[in-house]
């Protein structure tokens, strides 16, 4: 039995002590005592309410007709647009694909999946393994290593680099500026972070221009290069417009970066903690894949997912009307028991596994074989090299209810 009280008023907009560092255990009240969970009320007036169960998630995930993922309502009073005309962070985050429903969401997506096909992103390990095998050099070379600053964030920003055939002296503000753009999409937001993803998005659209400008001059090969399919991608005799060229393409590095910087940081402190976790891998390397869907389930880069309701529907025994606001607790879902024997335990052996952290339906993630690809070069590489290594320092967790992660994650090499 959980805490009912831990349950009680809970709101993402207002979080308890200690939430950041350790939401599980109010993760585990809420499945258990309100699992369909009334927040308040937004800005128009429409109910607020946070889902925790498996099975709901999976319910809304699998019917985009009924729970829709077009933000363009709840955007518009987040990001003000009354007041303040269609602001950047307006206009990035109503045409990238992830907040899109069909016909966009349908033609955008299948011009962006097909250079993630099986044989491309195989072609993309030799390169990710050169990748962290130089970062691991360097770090021996130290002796020290910030997992995060040094590793765990370098692999992502790299690869999503070569996808979109950025030249590597100009991929230094890519991070910043994926961070200030997905920052603003936190339950609050304060003036200061706003302000911050509108002038990432600006800045970020005035380096694409010249960026695509330059692709459309000197094409690469669509089968690698995301930004010349993006350019020369059609679907129906369709191709993306201006804006949408654009906005995807800032879509697509901050749906790879800030997410698997988390599962490779996660998946190290993880395994810096779980020191027969730990053993049990050098034992058996071949566990490597079933322990980064491991990771993804038990420390979910992504917490929270949002869907607005396009029709009137019950879910808990209660009645909601359309327009009500639906976030979706990805991370409490990952940890119910009814999908999940003993859900708090870290298992890197756990099979079967059908975890939530891509989400599910139509907008399970596109890059997600991506992902795991780099979350499993980086884990086996550094875990291979060090395999002694330990936390050497206080982490510094994010803050962030949207995104779970570190900062920093300071360790020696052992």
């Amino acid at each position: 039995m959980t805490d009912p009280a831990l349950a009680e008023g809970f709101d993402l907009r207002r979080l308890p002590d200690g939430f950041i560092a350790n939401p599980y255990p109010v993760y585990a009240a809420l499945r258990e005592h309100a699992p369909v969970h009334v927040m308040g009320r937004g800005p128009s007036g429409e109910s607020l309410i946070l889902l925790t169960r498996y099975a709901d998630l999976e319910r809304v995930y699998k019917d985009a007709a009924t729970f829709s993922s077009d933000k363009t309502v709840e955007f518009g009073a987040k990001f003000k647009v009354a007041e303040a005309g269609a602001s950047p962070l307006y206009r990035h985050h109503t045409t990238s694909l992830v907040f899109n429903d069909p016909p966009r969401h349908t033609r955008v997506r299948r011009i962006i999946a097909g250079a993630f096909t099986p044989r491309a992103i195989a072609a993309m390990e030799a390169g990710i393994v050169a990748l962290v095998e130089g970062l691991l050099d360097a770090a021996e070379a130290r002796g020290t290593i910030d997992l995060i600053e040094d590793f765990a964030a370098a692999i992502p920003v790299e690869v999503i680099g070569n996808l979109l055939g950025v030249p590597r002296s100009e991929r230094g503000p890519l991070r910043d500026w994926s961070l200030a753009i997905l920052g603003a999409l936190e339950p609050v937001l304060s003036p200061e972070v706003e302000a911050s993803g509108n002038r990432a998005v600006s800045e970020f659209l005035a380096y694409l221009d010249h960026l695509v400008a330059d692709r459309r001059r000197h094409p690469g090969d669509p089968d690698k290069d995301i930004l010349t399919r993006l350019i020369q991608g059609e679907v129906g005799g369709e191709r993306l417009s201006p804006e949408e060229l654009l906005q995807n393409c800032i879509f697509i590095l901050n749906a790879g970066h800030e997410t698997t910087t988390n599962l490779i940081g996660n998946g190290l402190h993880l395994l810096a903690e779980h020191p027969e976790a730990r053993a049990r891998l050098l034992a058996t390397p071949d566990l490597m894949r079933k322990a980064v869907e491991e990771v993804l389930r038990f420390e979910s880069s992504n917490q929270l997912g949002n869907r607005v309701a396009t029709t009137g529907f019950a879910m808990g025994g209660r009645d909601f009307p359309a327009g009500t606001q639906i976030t979706l607790c990805i991370g409490a879902a990952n940890r119910d028991p009814a999908q999940f024997p003993d859900p708090d335990t870290f298992d890197v052996a756990r099979d079967p596994n059908r975890h939530l952290a891509f989400a599910s339906g139509i907008h399970q993630c596109v890059g997600m074989a991506v992902a795991r690809l780099e979350g499993g070069v980086a884990l086996g590489r550094f875990l291979g090299r060090f395999p002694g290594y330990r936390l050497d320092g206080e982490p510094i967790r994010s803050q962030r209810v949207r995104f779970r992660g570190f900062l920093r994650l300071p360790a020696r090499l052992g």
